[in-house]
């Protein structure tokens, strides 16, 4: 799941009839709701011979078992392709991912679907190896990533060299600085220096850029001290950033960028000024950051359509197969395995709708994949599509039961809903009704939660109803709640379960590199993808009332 910034503002959409766009599903010859609760795994040969055509059929089918194999294969293929940074890897652009991708389309030629691999380009960054940064003196101290620093996304390489303050630093900080914001800020640096910037009123890249133009052969900035601005910055999760420069373009300077709490920042900034004052030795540093930068890397998504069903109505099932950083075996090899089972047990389904399988690359870099497919659509091919459904994580250990609505509250902070057309709302509201029943009959609770930050956005956004699963992740502010322990169980903290704190866990974490398969739960994955697969089944059959009229992407 991706971080996303929120809604863009809708253009208005053709006014039409809601009763045109309701779906309604087929008559008694269609699924039924979701299967009772009794309703155990059924027999392997059953499932094979059979057509899973309905919940209760198809229900008993989807096995922890087959579940598990899938997510042991993604696990195997991260660990025989690590990425630069020497981890196991199913990030975009890497060989991981590639190799995934190729798993996933053939597993669903030999259940019969028709395979499709689209490519597209995204920026790739990457690290190589780990990143490193210690002081050398006259304090000996290595820095722990994510605890102590965090490394930016730079080309970067090597930097052993004294360092040297940029002007404008604020100690004690009682407003907010403005050092490196300005050329002016460097005036006397001596190049080849490490520069020691405070963060303040402008942007990290601003700094940095600044910084290189001096002469600087490495980067330091720390926190800035005021209210809320101690620790390193992003903590707990001291995830890399994107530099940009003054007028917002991506850039990734050739030299080390550091970032670190303020306590680190200021106790550097004292040492140089008490070694300026005595004319003793500068504080000595070694940054070693390295990375891969490369604007026009190819990614993948994996389409695979039903060959039955009525190619003007198309119910679009997808989840993301790309992590972030490592493996990603929770963010999101859970959802991709949850569609792959699902299609499997489907393929001697004659569906009344074109199922349309997709695992889209580029999800945790904004949504890019999925922005990509729904972009390229020909008018006529978006306006067979009548319905999406998206798994964004089925996994979580320390879970919740989050069920996607246009009008939910958005995951990221937990901000309030933002307004939504009722065109796209109304219809959208069937297949998270049909979930919602499925969890209310097993005696589960729910949440509501915006698709921003999942592919069903791009959708929703362009004017396809949708909604979809998730279970919760550690990308997101706030953790579990207490409110949500007394809904679901587990405990407050985070949402992977390994790690009862609020540290920031795994998930998407580019430091840790614990997103594996034992950050999974297969009871919680059984359970919710049986949920996601009646609403699937149900939906396969539904009444579709597309075409929609098209909203272009924000």
């Amino acid at each position: 799941m991706s971080r996303r910034s929120g809604w863009r503002l809708w253009r208005p959409l053709v006014l039409v009839s809601l009763c045109a766009v309701v779906i309604a599903l087929a008559d008694a010859a269609a699924p039924s709701a979701a299967a009772p609760a009794s309703a155990g795994a059924a027999d392997t040969a059953q499932c094979d011979t059979r057509a899973n055509n309905t919940p209760a059929k198809l229900l008993p089918c989807i096995r922890t078992d087959d579940l598990w194999k899938h997510m042991q294969s993604f696990q195997a293929i991260a660990d025989a392709n690590p990425g630069p940074d020497g981890m196991p890897s199913l990030s975009n652009g890497e060989p991981g991912y590639k190799a995934a991708v190729d798993y996933v389309a053939q597993v669903m030629r030999q259940a019969g679907y028709d395979v499709t691999i689209q490519t597209f380009k995204l920026f790739y960054f990457n690290y190589v190896g780990v990143p490193a940064f210690s002081e050398i003196s006259p304090t000996a101290q290595s820095f722990k990533l994510v605890t102590d620093w965090t490394a930016a996304k730079v080309t970067g390489g090597s930097a052993v060299a004294d360092v040297q303050p940029a002007g404008g630093i604020v100690i004690p900080p009682t407003t907010n600085s403005a050092s490196g914001c300005s050329a002016s800020d460097f005036a006397g640096f001596v190049p080849g220096r490490i520069a020691l910037i405070q963060a303040g009123t402008c942007g990290s890249g601003v700094k940095v850029v600044n910084a290189q133009a001096a002469g600087a052969k490495g980067v330091i900035i720390f926190n800035a001290g005021t209210a809320g601005n101690t620790d390193v910055p992003g903590a707990p999760r001291a995830n890399p950033p994107t530099l940009r420069d003054a007028a917002g373009n991506r850039i990734t300077p050739a030299i080390p960028v550091a970032l670190t709490s303020f306590g680190i920042g200021s106790r550097l900034f004292n040492e140089y000024q008490q070694a300026a004052a005595s004319g003793t030795a500068l504080p000595r540093v070694n940054l070693d950051i390295h990375g891969i930068a490369d604007p026009n890397r190819d990614s993948y998504n994996v389409i695979a359509d039903s060959k039955g069903g009525d190619p003007n109505h198309v119910v679009v099932v997808d989840a993301h197969l790309d992590a972030v950083w490592g493996a990603g075996i929770l963010d999101n090899a859970s959802g991709s395995t949850t569609i792959l089972d699902i299609a499997q047990q489907m393929k001697k389904v004659n569906p009344k709708n074109k199922l349309r399988f997709i695992w889209f690359g580029g999800e945790e870099l904004g949504a890019l994949g999925s922005a990509f497919y729904v972009n390229n659509l020909s008018d006529s091919q978006f306006g067979q599509i009548g319905y999406d459904l998206d798994a964004d994580v089925t996994a979580t250990p320390n879970y919740i039961i989050g069920v996607l609505d246009p009008a939910g509250q958005n995951l990221f902070g937990r901000t309030p809903p933002p307004p939504f057309p009722q065109q796209v709302y109304e219809p959208s509201k069937i297949a998270r009704d049909q979930q919602i029943d499925y969890y209310n009959s097993q005696g589960f609770n729910h949440e509501l939660f915006s698709p921003v930050g999942t592919d069903a956005f791009n959708f929703n956004a362009a004017g396809v109803p949708a909604s979809g699963i998730l279970t919760g992740q550690d990308c997101c502010n706030p953790a579990k709640s207490q409110a949500e322990v007394d809904m679901f169980g587990g405990h407050l903290g985070n949402y992977d379960g390994n790690i009862p704190s609020f540290d920031g866990g795994c998930v998407d974490n580019a430091f840790r590199w614990c997103d594996n398969i034992s950050n999974n739960d297969p009871s919680i994955m059984t359970f919710v993808s049986r949920a996601f697969g009646s609403a699937v089944v149900q939906m396969a059959f539904a009444k579709l009332a597309n075409p929609y009229p098209r909203s272009p992407l924000g």
